[in-house]
């Protein structure tokens, strides 16, 4: 049952390493999402230069087992890294967009909008992983996409279990309410945020979550628990930790926001 019935569900720790990579266990599988474990410094990528200030708060040795990767995205270094790119060799499952499911190969497999998979779960029964609509950038998908990609998120459920959503480098809120048309309230939401922006990319609009944005999502989500990830460690984040908490506050949601457990 959902924050809004009855019952509450104890939440379940998430360990955030910065940037957009945060670990948690759900239904006795580990789940990791978009794997950066890269030192600082500058990334080149076509068309832009990422700069990344600070390094992940542990590293793919600190992890123990993982069960599955949420991944967001594979063409961005700010989302999956050359550490992280290794790291998916000895994952069971990822978990990412079509497109990324094809150029990755291996153990990934890609997720069409609202397609879903049902895993085993140690103990019995089963995890349902849906992947859910993303678009990096303000516009249409049509639009968006030929520039920045493809991005995907995740909706995870099961019977007796709490509902997460996982949005990815997703910076519409029209795909939030699509979302939370399906699947509201939700229980844990980890959101994409830190505004990230490139002067020469859509008029130096935000390519996902600003805080403000973050906020609104929760509302529309009805989210109990919002742990922010993706907004620190990389110069083109331009929105961060005081930002989220003043955005927040100003929503009345400031009990809602969890900034996860780090290190």
């Amino acid at each position: 049952m959902s924050a809004t019935g009855t019952t509450a569900f104890e939440q379940f720790p998430v360990r955030v390493f910065g940037g957009p990579t945060a670990l948690f266990e759900y239904g006795g599988l580990r789940f990791l999402t978009d794997p950066t474990f890269d030192a600082p410094g500058d990334y080149q990528r076509p068309g832009a230069l990422l700069v990344k200030t600070a390094p992940a708060t542990g590293t793919p040795a600190d992890l123990g087992p993982v069960d599955v990767v949420l991944l967001s995205h594979d063409e961005h270094p700010d989302n999956l890294d050359t550490s992280g790119r290794a790291l998916l060799a000895d994952v069971p499952l990822t978990l990412t967009t079509p497109g990324g499911g094809e150029r990755l190969g291996g153990g990934a497999k890609g997720l069409a909008d609202w397609e879903s998979v049902e895993l085993d779960r140690p103990g019995g029964g089963t995890v349902t992983v849906t992947g859910v609509p993303g678009i990096h950038g303000p516009g249409l998908r049509e639009e968006v996409e030929p520039i920045t990609g493809q991005v995907i998120g995740f909706v995870l459920t099961g019977e007796g279990l709490p509902t997460v959503y996982v949005s990815g480098d997703n910076a519409s809120l029209d795909a939030v309410k699509e979302i939370a048309a399906r699947f509201a309230p939700v229980d844990t939401a980890i959101l994409f945020a830190g505004a990230p922006r490139f002067p020469v990319l859509f008029d130096g609009e935000p390519l996902v979550l600003s805080s403000a944005q973050a906020a609104e999502a929760t509302g529309i989500l009805g989210a109990r628990r919002v742990v922010p990830v993706h907004y620190d460690s990389w110069a083109h984040f331009t929105e961060g930790r005081d930002q989220l908490v003043a955005a927040f506050t100003a929503a009345g949601l400031a009990d809602r926001l969890d900034l996860g457990d780090r290190g």
